[in-house]
């Protein structure tokens, strides 16, 4: 580790020379309706390197679902207006036409969805859902496709596995319906995953028996992973590329343990410092005041100044530029030296 501006510098992280499997340049999403226009995402660029897992961290509402699925075009054509380049393992998504799209989720880019109650169809059993999906992208037959739904419930550790393929989902656990969401996203291989959320629903022990489960399948499968979040210690667990997102910008990314350390970032400073944790002792929580800024009236300018104790007169004098103090960590604040050296 080195040290500048008193801030952590992980120089074992360098950039990778394989192309990225995934490449965002310019994400732009907005829902238009009669009466108001939401700007979710604005501005986002980023790069996901092969077997690599980028966690996605911020509130909700900052824009990081709606991140996740302008990646596969998940969101309704006639309210939102996306703009920008997403390029996954080649194909241009925004470009592409229908038909070469529904080829491409599942075959290259798959997603577990944050509510499998309501992602997964209630009439169908969880075998039927998992053999309908491999047969829509491969010419195997039932008895092929229904063997591999079998293998993806065992590879899933979901228990007496060959029972579970006739259950339907309202039959299983909460914990157990994210198994097998998990097994639908992963039956044709897919080489990125995209994970929206998928443990916030989940107690404690069931939680963290997912993301060991995830982490596992990931060094396994050798996939890029995705994985969207607002629980710092989700994103300390499987990460190792943090990006943290306020009113709609990524507004810091880094190593996650770099990151973690050494937050540049006063909205990521605020995130750590108002989470409990086990050396917490008759301590008060500290808390970011106020709330998250209107995404139908985002101003031209730091969109955390409101918030920020750190903010001075020429943060509201437009959107800060991201600024890289070492080469693997960026962030959009324009006081990054003073703020280092006051800590």
């Amino acid at each position: 580790m080195a040290e500048t501006m008193g801030l952590v510098q992980d120089v074992s992280a360098t950039p990778s020379r394989v192309p990225p499997i995934v490449q965002v340049d310019d994400l732009h999403v907005r829902f238009v309706s009669k009466d108001a226009t939401v700007y979710a995402v604005n501005g986002v660029s980023f790069t996901l390197d092969p077997g690599e897992v980028l966690c996605i961290l911020g509130e909700s509402g900052s824009g990081k679902s709606v991140t996740l699925r302008a990646l596969m075009r998940l969101l309704p054509r006639k309210r939102a207006v996306i703009n920008g380049r997403v390029i996954v393992d080649g194909h241009d998504i925004l470009s592409l036409s229908t038909s070469a799209l529904s080829r491409v989720r599942g075959e290259i880019v798959s997603m577990i969805f944050q509510e499998p109650m309501t992602a997964l169809d209630p009439v169908y059993s969880i075998g039927e859902q998992i053999t309908e999906t491999v047969r829509r992208h491969e010419k195997i037959g039932r008895a092929a496709a229904e063997a591999r739904a079998l293998e993806l419930l065992e590879l899933v550790q979901i228990p007496s596995a060959k029972r579970r393929l006739k259950a339907f989902p309202h039959e299983l656990s909460g914990g157990l319906r994210q198994r097998a969401m998990i097994a639908i996203a992963l039956s044709c291989r897919p080489r990125v995953l995209l994970a929206d959320e998928p443990t916030t629903a989940l107690d404690a022990t069931v939680q963290i028996q997912i993301l060991l489960l995830l982490r596992q399948l990931q060094k396994e499968l050798g996939m890029s992973v995705i994985f969207v979040t607002h629980d710092l210690g989700v994103a300390g667990e499987i990460a190792d590329r943090i990006t943290v997102m306020y009113g709609g910008r990524f507004v810091e990314e880094g190593p996650t343990t770099a990151v973690m350390r050494d937050p540049l970032h006063p909205y990521t400073r605020g995130l750590l410092a108002s989470t409990v944790h086990g050396q917490m002792h008759r301590e008060r929580l500290r808390t970011i005041e106020g709330s998250p800024p209107n995404m139908e009236m985002l101003p031209a300018a730091c969109s955390f100044a409101p918030r920020c104790r750190y903010a001075v007169d020429r943060c509201l004098e437009g959107v800060p530029d991201l600024h890289r103090p070492f080469p693997n960590r960026s962030a959009r604040c324009i006081r990054l030296e003073e703020i280092g050296s006051m800590t």
